[in-house]
């Protein structure tokens, strides 16, 4: 039996260790300029450095994006931890582009291995009374954690001593003290059950009670998610190239308005019908990526930082709402299984973002890059409201008596 102290504990430790997590892996983007111009790589390196993070997460989460429903979530998620202190360790060393690669293949390993178990460990210690702090922390700490890696990387490149390793070893000290923690204070929470290695087939199933809200809740994970990529991989750029900021730590604050107020929006619509939330914030995404765009055509940097946040808002309502229209439909030991599934669509556009818009600027530049990346984004965003609206009517006109889902996992999805 689980103490209650222990199962707050337990959840704020993971909460905790989700932040520095996906901090560790934002950390690189403000020093890739640095990086570039020690190791004078053009932009189809940098391109693959992206490619090779993206690629590897996603291969990771088809193979063992579930193990921890198996395994229990406390190994897997020390594994993560672990990988990821390793990743660290090769940036502290790094001393050419050959490093750079491996660690951020490393660092794609360890959050594949990590974002599923982080996630449904979070759902499995929540508060009974407060069921929807769960969701709106899976959103808000991975989303929290980017901003605030990229500032921190910033502030350090441009004020503090040894840019290129300083940011890299206050993570790995602070890794080093979460996995200590984890192994000693996350309790038990499933059993280990039969299945394991079968698991680990390359697949993103879906239980088949989510699959239909999973299929609806698709185009609003690609839009949100292609911002993020789109935004990490040329905001910093576009600071420069656009905006002619040649600080660091604008760099920095690019992504962190935009992630930082993503995280806030998370947690503030956690408790909102989650269909409702999809719809809405579908639309104020495609709002502060039209503002974006606007920013960047008349040379704006303000209504480029009011832009960031409005599309930051609808970033994280938007995933708030795809996630928690979905995880309310399984049981317990399906939700990292869940999770890595929508965490496949969510990455696989975030890294295609990333490696498309790094293809594309050399050819066409930083301005119509951006611009027809952002008109993308507007259009898919509008795409998942119609889809949405679609759904609803076409539940409005179904026959009494034919259910959405299975009796045993139906839920009320608002």
């Amino acid at each position: 039996m689980i103490t209650q102290s222990r199962r707050a504990a337990g959840f704020w430790l993971v909460a905790l260790t989700s932040v520095v997590f996906l901090a560790a892996a934002s950390a690189p983007s403000p020093l890739y300029v640095v990086y570039q111009q020690q190791w004078h790589f053009g932009a189809p390196m940098l391109t693959l450095v992206f490619a090779v993070y993206a690629v590897v997460l996603l291969l990771t989460l088809l193979v063992v994006g579930g193990l921890s429903d198996f395994v229990g979530r406390r190994p897997v998620i020390v594994t993560a931890v672990a990988l990821e202190i390793v990743s660290l360790v090769v940036f502290l060393v790094a001393d050419g582009v050959t490093e750079l690669i491996i660690g951020r293949a490393l660092q794609g390993l360890a959050t594949g291995v990590g974002l599923g178990a982080l996630g449904a460990t979070i759902s499995d210690l929540a508060p009974p009374e407060r069921p929807a702090l769960a969701s709106g922390l899976n959103v808000a700490s991975p989303t929290f954690g980017l901003a605030a890696g990229a500032l921190l990387s910033g502030v350090l490149v441009q004020f503090a001593p040894r840019p290129t390793t300083l940011v890299f070893e206050v993570l790995t000290v602070l890794l080093a003290v979460l996995l200590v923690a984890c192994a000693v204070v996350l309790p038990r929470l499933t059993e280990p059950r039969p299945g394991a290695l079968a698991s680990l087939r390359p697949t993103a199933s879906v239980p088949r009670g989510a699959r239909r809200a999973f299929r609806n809740a698709v185009p609003v994970l690609v839009a949100t998610w292609s911002i993020g990529g789109l935004i990490l991989s040329l905001g910093g750029s576009l600071a420069v190239g656009v905006f002619g900021v040649n600080n660091h730590v604008i760099g920095g604050i690019v992504v962190t308005a935009m992630a930082g107020s993503g995280s806030v929006a998370a947690f503030v619509v956690r408790s909102r019908p989650a269909r409702t939330t999809m719809l809405w914030a579908s639309l104020v995404l495609a709002a502060g990526m039209a503002v974006v765009l606007v920013a960047v055509d008349i040379t704006s940097l303000p209504l480029f930082f009011v832009g960031l946040v409005v599309t930051g808002l609808g970033f994280g309502a938007g995933f708030v709402g795809a996630l928690g229209s979905v995880a309310q439909l399984v049981l317990p030991h399906e939700r990292a299984e869940l999770l890595s599934a929508v965490f496949v669509p969510s990455y696989g556009a975030f890294g295609g973002a990333a490696v498309l818009a790094g293809l594309a600027v050399p050819q066409f530049g930083l301005r119509p890059t951006t611009t027809v990346f952002g008109l993308v984004v507007i259009a898919m965003a509008l795409l998942a409201v119609g889809a949405e609206l679609l759904a609803r009517r076409a539940e409005q006109t179904q026959p009494a008596g034919c259910p959405e889902v299975a009796p045993a996992l139906t839920a009320p999805v608002r």
